[in-house]
């Protein structure tokens, strides 16, 4: 039988003292971390991004299907996602959970696991943060800070008529991932049976445990690219390609032979009998970075593999287009998931 420690055996400081008690920084620019009343950061000369987000349990997550160190780790990437989304490097983070009492310390050591995880793959340090109970369901708060030389992060209203637009990696398979697992959880439910994953070692491990794209990041610094606006995809391709023509005024044409699929994912969404390219428009949470370059910048583009040229930025009076294989032109439409939805 598991070990359980009750959380109420430690006062909160002490529960800081152990949830914290191995974490080591690795930033410069982090000068105090956690075991004061606030961090210090000195980020020497460079501009500060900062991004927060919230996961909620029955909202953001479902821990029926989600290891909790998968769960960790997973929301430390979210938050660096969104750095790298701004052109920036992530530097170091501040984490706060609230719980309830059906979590042990043994539960809460495993979430932390993959927190640290994460920072260790990134290089970031976790700084400091606060615990607390909560009536119903385990809720994360993430902030994460990074670090861009003066003026060189990116906007989501930089896009200008003419340049290209990309996308990093393979899209629609954390959707489908998502898909299969609320499947086999609701034939448990109803009937017990124990679920069958079918082997989609893929699909599901683009839901549960993302990657942010620092190699991206990286890649435009060597090659000396920047990109003219940036996102990246948590709710989908058209509702993330939207938002960057509301923020630049512009319209866009995508084509749909261009979009970048595993054969995992296509394989799978016919076996379900839905369309790949649903997928890819309005399914989420695959983190990778949707960008736009000027057309000088697409001899070096074409060469990286890990980048998808799916179309082109127009005037704002030419609307926002899908071009299917068939060759046939139709309005885009933002059907990306809204958590504001009922």
């Amino acid at each position: 039988m598991q070990e359980r420690t009750e959380i109420s055996s430690l006062g909160e400081f002490e529960l800081i003292d152990h949830l914290t008690q191995h974490n080591e920084t690795k930033q410069s620019s982090t000068i105090l971390s956690v075991g004061d009343d606030a961090a210090v950061i000195d980020h020497f000369g460079r501009q500060t991004v900062i991004s927060s987000d919230l996961l909620l349990e029955g909202v953001h997550f479902d821990l029926s299907y989600t290891p909790l160190k998968h769960l960790g780790y997973k929301a430390v990437v979210v938050n660096l996602s969104d750095i790298y989304a701004m052109n920036a490097t992530p530097t170091q983070i501040v984490l706060s959970i609230g719980f309830s009492n059906r979590f042990s310390l043994e539960t809460l050591n495993e979430f932390y696991e993959g927190v640290y995880a994460a920072c260790e793959k990134y290089g970031v340090d976790l700084v400091g943060g606060d615990t607390t109970t909560s009536l119903r369901g385990f809720v994360i708060s993430i902030t994460a800070i990074g670090e861009v030389a003066p003026d060189a992060y990116v906007r989501r209203s930089g896009a200008k008529s003419g340049d290209l637009i990309c996308v990093s990696g393979e899209l629609g398979g954390a959707f489908l991932g998502l898909t299969l697992l609320e499947r086999e959880k609701r034939i448990f439910e109803e009937t017990g049976a124990q679920p069958d994953l079918e082997g989609q070692i893929y699909i599901v491990g683009r839901l549960l445990k993302p990657e942010a794209r620092q190699d991206i990041i990286e890649y435009f610094a060597e090659e000396n690219i920047m990109p003219t606006s940036m996102i990246d995809i948590s709710d989908g391709l058209s509702s993330e390609i939207m938002h960057i023509c509301k923020q630049s005024e512009v319209g866009c044409v995508l084509y749909e032979d261009k979009f970048p699929m595993a054969d995992e994912m296509k394989e799978f969404a016919y076996k379900l009998q839905m369309d790949p390219t649903a997928c890819v428009l309005s399914g989420g949470e695959d983190y990778e970075l949707l960008f736009t370059v000027p057309q000088s910048d697409y001899e070096q583009i074409k060469l990286n593999p890990s980048i998808s040229i799916i179309g082109y930025i127009t005037d704002a009076g030419e609307g926002k287009h899908l071009i299917t294989r068939g060759g046939n032109k139709h309005p885009l439409v933002a059907q990306g998931w809204n958590h504001l939805k009922k």
